[in-house]
């Protein structure tokens, strides 16, 4: 097995760096799409007898977004079939992110979840079937034909492995000044990634089946990612100090690409098997819905510190499991303490921290 596999995950559990506890933004995306997995799944009603409706969630991670999804299609689709007269279905979801993902705090969460989700649908809510799929999304994970809906948030800008051969000795991500032949390598790894996943998707969806979509993507007049060329700017000043070996981080480079609209389109249409319903890009701060995870009811005008510690816990819970295995656990306190003052310092610079995230509706090609 890929060693990837094993140590690219979210932090686990449910502490203060966990990703449970720094997963507002995601949460955001996931409100922010609902109404368009409820207008796939609507349009799926019209067209397709649904008994048991399979529903899978790709990059499912952990803590309470890892259970999200469930709650709004159920209500979806309780509007839908009392819309249409029809009885509920029997509810199928399967969970899937790497095989280190903390499923176990998902299954935990499942007893609680499974009694609100009862006691507020009642006899209205069908017979809800929870399962776990561990693997890579980069591979088969479900029978031919099985599935009616995917769902995949803030997932596929993870690719399967970073660029082979890059020479990037100064920065772990693409940059401004990063060479031609690098964004070159790094453009053509989505592509590759991005293909091979619609491919395995469109086997096993039903024919007429929706996928919904959500990445970090990039503007052509924006940055790229800043925040992770400060961590790049960060580990090579401990390099300088002796803090960590220089040649630990030659060799890291973080298996991350955030395309282009135009880049995700062209894959889409080239690989073909998907009728492509939308795509647009939906522009967010790094601290938005930062009041929600600060308990301070002064908190209308949050000071430069509050603002780059919420960007560095979200940074943190996504990363540094990934940062751990490759640095080792001693300098991670000390990386991410640095790693702050310089959002700090960005923030004074540009005032927001903006990135944009591409939402995509999709419909398998019958």
């Amino acid at each position: 097995m890929d060693r990837q596999q094993v140590v690219l995950h979210m932090n686990p559990g449910m502490g203060d760096n966990s990703y449970a506890h720094n997963s507002i933004i995601q949460n955001k995306v996931m409100r922010e799409t609902k109404a368009i997995v409820e207008e796939s799944i609507m349009r799926l009603y019209t067209i397709v007898p649904i008994h048991c409706f399979k529903v899978a969630d790709l990059g499912c991670s952990s803590g309470p977004n890892a259970l999200q999804l469930v709650s709004n299609v159920i209500d979806i689709v309780d509007t839908t079939t009392s819309n249409l007269n029809l009885e509920p279905p029997v509810f199928q979801f399967l969970l899937n992110d790497l095989f280190g993902n903390d499923f176990n705090s998902i299954f935990k969460s499942l007893p609680q979840f499974l009694e609100s989700l009862e006691e507020k649908k009642g006899h209205k809510l069908g017979p809800c079937f929870i399962n776990a799929t561990p693997g890579t999304f980069y591979k088969r994970l479900f029978p031919n034909g099985s599935l009616h809906f995917v769902h995949s948030s803030f997932s596929l800008h993870w690719l399967s492995q970073a660029p082979k051969d890059l020479g990037n000795k100064e920065n772990i991500h693409l940059t401004r000044t990063s060479s031609p032949a690098m964004h070159k390598a790094y453009g053509e790894q989505f592509q590759k990634d991005f293909k091979l996943f619609l491919k395995l998707r469109s086997q096993e969806l039903v024919p007429g089946g929706g996928m919904v979509l959500t990445l970090i993507g990039r503007d052509k007049t924006r940055e790229i990612r800043t925040s992770w060329s400060l961590l790049g700017t960060t580990l090579n000043d401990m390099v300088s100090e002796n803090l960590i070996e220089a040649i630990k981080l030659e060799s890291f480079d973080l298996p991350l690409y955030d395309p282009t609209i135009e880049e995700a389109k062209e894959v889409i249409e080239d690989e073909g098997s998907f009728t492509l319903q939308r795509l647009e890009s939906v522009i967010l701060d790094w601290s938005t819905n930062i009041k929600e995870a600060v308990e301070d009811e002064n908190n209308n005008n949050l000071d430069l510190n509050t603002k780059a510690e919420f960007t560095t816990k979200f940074v943190r819970a996504a990363l540094e499991p990934l940062l751990k295995a490759q640095f080792g656990e001693k300098i991670m306190d000390e990386l991410f303490v640095r790693y702050k003052n310089k959002i700090v310092q960005l923030i004074m610079e540009v005032k927001l921290l903006e990135f944009s995230t591409l939402i995509i509706s999709l419909i398998k090609k019958v």
